[in-house]
Parts: structure tokens; sequence; C-alpha cells
């Protein structure tokens, strides 16, 4: 729950997303939450692992995000992998839905934060990777990692 280079307080990292996807296109969005479920992003507890975005009757959801129950919610709580609305731009739908239509085209979630007093989502429209692109991507992660090593080695 560190703040990130850009101030917000980023809450769920889906480290994943770079990982199996190549991301084109970075957004912004909304999310519809009850108050209980603020109160608990707030402390941290939220997870977008196993989360994706669908496109349904021009609207945007996310489903399979996980909210923890606010520990002082009691009835107020609602369930923890709940679809939830995201707010958007009806253009930025428009281009979404075109987007999407593609072959291989994803819309994935990458973190939650709060901006000001607003939770945020930030999603990326992706197409997936094949097994031989995730090969290069770890190839060249270990020339990166030997590079700064030896760099380091002759610096001290």
């Amino acid at each position: 729950m560190a703040k990130d280079r850009t101030g917000f307080k980023v809450i769920a990292n889906n480290k994943k997303a770079n990982h199996d996807y190549f991301i084109e296109e970075v957004y912004e969005a909304g999310i519809v939450l009850a108050g209980t479920e603020v109160k608990s992003i707030r402390q941290g507890g939220c997870s977008i692992k196993e989360s994706f975005i669908k496109i349904r009757n021009s609207e945007a959801f996310i489903l399979n995000m996980h909210v923890n129950p606010y520990d002082h919610g009691n009835i107020f709580n609602k369930e923890p992998l709940r679809t939830r609305k995201l707010l958007l731009h009806k253009r930025e739908i428009d281009k979404l839905i075109g987007e999407t239509t593609q072959k291989g085209m994803t819309l994935v979630p990458m973190r939650v934060y709060i901006k000001g007093s607003l939770v945020k989502v930030e999603f990326g429209l992706a197409r997936g990777k094949k097994l031989h692109d995730k090969r290069q991507d770890i190839a060249k992660k270990d020339v990166r990692r030997a590079n700064e090593r030896e760099f380091k080695i002759k610096n001290i």
C-alpha cells in the first residue's frame, strides 16, 4: 500500500498482467462501491489477481474482484466477489467495444488505487502472449539483471 511515482496510494497490483499480456492502451475508471467496501479497500483489503472486465449492454463491469468484508461492517457488508460497475464515458465504452471485438483483445485490470478520495481501477486493452513471447521476456530480464549485477561489481 505504498504510494507510487504518481502519488496515488496503490491498493492492489496485478503483476501477472504484464507477464501474460501485451498491454496496448491503458484506461482509468471509477468503481461503483458500497460504503463498507470503500473502508475495506482503504485498509488494503482488495485483490484483482483473478479479475477481468466485461462489457454488457454498453456498460463496463469488473468481475471476480475480491474485496474483503469490512471488520466493523456487520449487516452492511456486501458479497466479496460481486460484480461491480465501472464508471466510463460512453465514447470510451464504444471504443472498447470496437477494440475487444478484434481477435485476441481483452480488458485486463492492472491496479486498484486511491486518487484523492476516489477508488479507481487502471486497466489495459491487451493481447495475450504466446509461450515463446513469455520466454523472450524472461530472457531479456535475465540479461538485464546480469548487466546490472556486472555494473554493480565494477563500481564497487
